[in-house]
Parts: structure tokens; sequence; C-alpha cells
């Protein structure tokens, strides 16, 4: 009877274990098929809103240029060349447009260069002033946003490659109505701004008004201040204060800076709701698959560094374009620029950008001696909030 009894148990047992093994068998189906499912519920989740990003995006105003439209100079050398590939390099122009969505011409008075470097996501951006004298195609040496008015986009594009030894084939262009649109939807910018620059916003936040059929409350206090999409639009244009052009520059960094930080807090809702909002407004060479590869790495991206563009410079009154700067010179400052967004210390001007140099010195008589402007204090905007902290960290510096 033990032995049997035993064996009865130890049958029980072995039909225990077997039963236990089953159900655990049957928990980890269980478990596999539920993370497959949570998965795929995932995926289409991220698909469907890619899908819904491409189908908004679609009504953005493309455009195509091919290597032979950017117009990049065919004697880079291949150090160059080289030292480019590990970069994206995007122009942006901001038009001073009194008319919405009209992008075919007009003056170019934003015209930055944003270097992302693909590996650190590291973005510097790079102010060439509106005024700069340079070759702005078919032979004619005019200030820099003559381009645009001129040509478009594409032949401001070209005047950026063939004056700096760049590769650039992709740009973004947005006028005033574009611009408030984005800060606006971003719930305003928290900006500093001295008491002059309060006055010139309540001075002139009419012009942008009159754009975009807003209107716009006075700005009352100055120090840190919350600005809405127009003050701050109005903030980026202002140059009748010390600094000029080289300061306004400043300025249009400083709003840019605000607004990706601000993008970069904002969630999905927000900045699909801006993104649908402004398409209409803006005019783009870039792709679809481009820009969802940029916008997937959106809170990646730091603004490490800024500069305003020629370096070294001084102005003139010229008699066909009038109180103009002048780089001094050209090569040299081009140089320096590939210095300073590619850290490539071998760089060598090509033999397109030392000519175009040379009928610049001819034509305005300055030289390197003649630099006599300096803009330092200017140029370094990366963390800065308004023109005052520029000041302030280039003194502590």
């Amino acid at each position: 009877m033990r032995t049997h009894g035993c064996i009865y148990i130890t049958d029980k047992r072995v039909n225990f274990m077997s039963d236990n093994r089953k159900r655990k068998k049957r928990k980890k189906k269980k478990s596999r098929k539920l993370l497959i499912f949570v998965f795929e519920i995932l995926l289409l989740a991220v698909l469907l809103i890619a899908a819904y990003f491409v189908a908004m995006v679609n009504k953005i105003n493309f455009e195509n240029m091919n290597e032979s439209e950017a117009g990049i100079n065919e004697d880079l050398n291949k150090d160059t060349l080289l030292s480019l590939e590990g970069y994206t390099n995007i122009a942006l122009f901001g038009l001073d447009n009194r008319s919405k969505n009209s992008y075919d011409t007009g003056n170019s008075d934003v015209i930055m260069i944003a270097s992302i470097n693909n590996k650190t996501k590291d973005v510097k951006l790079v102010s060439v002033y509106r005024d700069t004298y340079l070759s702005v195609g078919d032979g004619r040496y005019r200030k820099a946003n003559a381009s645009y008015a001129n040509g478009g986009a594409k032949q401001a594009v070209q005047m950026l490659n063939s004056n700096l030894d760049l590769d650039i084939q992709d740009y973004v262009c947005v006028d005033w109505a574009a611009l408030v649109e984005v800060i606006d939807a971003l719930g305003g910018l928290d900006l500093e701004i001295t008491q002059g620059e309060m006055q010139q916003i309540n001075k002139y936040k009419w012009e942008v008004d009159k754009a975009t059929g807003l209107s716009t409350p006075d700005v009352t206090q100055y120090g840190r201040v919350h600005l809405d999409g127009t003050q701050a639009t109005t903030y980026a244009r202002i140059r009748k204060l010390q600094g000029d052009d080289f300061k306004r520059a400043s300025r249009q960094r400083i709003v840019l800076q605000a607004i990706l930080e601000k993008a970069k807090q904002a969630d999905i809702g927000t900045l699909t709701s801006i993104c649908n909002s402004v398409v209409d407004d803006i005019s783009t060479t870039l792709t679809i698959s481009q820009i969802l590869s940029l916008a997937k790495d959106v809170k990646s991206y730091k603004i490490a560094s800024t500069t305003g563009f020629p370096f070294e410079l001084t102005t003139k009154n010229m008699s066909v374009t009038g109180d103009t700067v002048i780089p001094a010179d050209l090569a040299t400052n081009v140089t320096e620029l590939h210095k300073y967004m590619f850290e490539d210390t071998a760089y060598v001007p090509s033999q397109t950008v030392q000519a175009i140099s040379d009928t610049i010195v001819n034509n305005t008589g300055i030289t390197t001696e003649s630099a006599l402007i300096n803009t330092s204090d200017y140029n370094e905007t990366a963390g800065a909030s308004g023109t005052d902290s520029i000041q302030k960290s280039t003194q502590e510096n």
C-alpha cells in the first residue's frame, strides 16, 4: 500500500508539474502576444501620425533645385568638399514683403545659413549682412539682398554658394505673417529688451499689423518682457539704434533661437497645429522625407554658436548701392568662415572666390588693411535672450 501510495503520490506530482509547465508556457505565449499587440498599436500610431504629417506637409510650396541651379562652384578642391560632407547647410530667408505668401521676389532682409553638424546635431547660425557687397549674378556686384529681389530664392542661394564656397541646395523662406503665426502659436517669446527697443517696437509694429491684419497693443515695459508674434517680429526688424544692421542681425538670431527653444518644449499637438497653420505661408526646397528626418531630431538640436558675416569689414557709400558693407577682403573672410563653420583650418579659397574677392577690391578700393568696424560685440548670441545680454557676456569674457 505504501509503495502503491507512494507511486500514486509521485504520479500526482508529475501531473501537477506538467500542468504547471503548460500554464507557464501559456502565460509566456500570452505575454508575447500582448507585447506584439502593444508594439503593433504603437507602430500603427506612429504610421498614422506620419501619414497625417506627410499629408499636411504636401500643402507646402515646394521648389526643386539641383546642383547646377544651386550655383555650387565647380572648382572646389577635394579637401573642401570632404569638410562639407559632414554638415547639412540650409539657407534661411526672411522677406520684407508687405503682402502675405509672396515669395517670387522681394528684399531678403534676413539672410542666414544654418549649418547642422550631422553627428552632434549642433547648429551654427551665420547671418550674412544684407548690405554686403558681393557678386549677385549676371556679372553684377550689388548688396547681397539684391540677389533675391532680382531672381528669387534660387538666385539668392547661388549668391551664397558662389561667394562663400558653400554647397547649399536647400532653403526655407518665410515672411512676416509666417513668423507671427509661429510665435503666437508657441505662446509668444520672453525676451530682454531695452527702453529704446521698446519704443521702436511700438513705433513700427503697425507695419507688421498692416501685413497680417492684426491689431497689436503697445509694449508697456522693458527688461525681460513677454512679446507676442507681432511684437517679436518687429523687435527682429529694429535697425535704427546703435549697432545698425549688425545689431539687427543679432536680434534676428535671438528670435530664431527663442523659437527653437520654445518648440523643443512644445507638445506634439502644438507642433502639429503650428505646422498646419503655417505650411501655406512658407516656400522651401526641403522634401517630405528631409523634413521628417530633420523633425525627428528636433529635441537634439542645439544652437552652439552664432556669428555675423563678414567678420572683417568696413562701410562705404557707393555710387550704385549707397551705404554698403564691404568685406575686407572677401577671400580672407571666407577662409575665416570655413574655419568657423566646419573647423576647416586647411581651407583654401577656390579660384572663383579669389576672382570675386579681387573684383571687389578693384571696385571698392577696400583691402584687408581697411577693416575699420568691430562687430565682435554683436556676433555671439547663443544663449542670449536680448542684445544687452550679448554685451554683458562679451564684457565678462
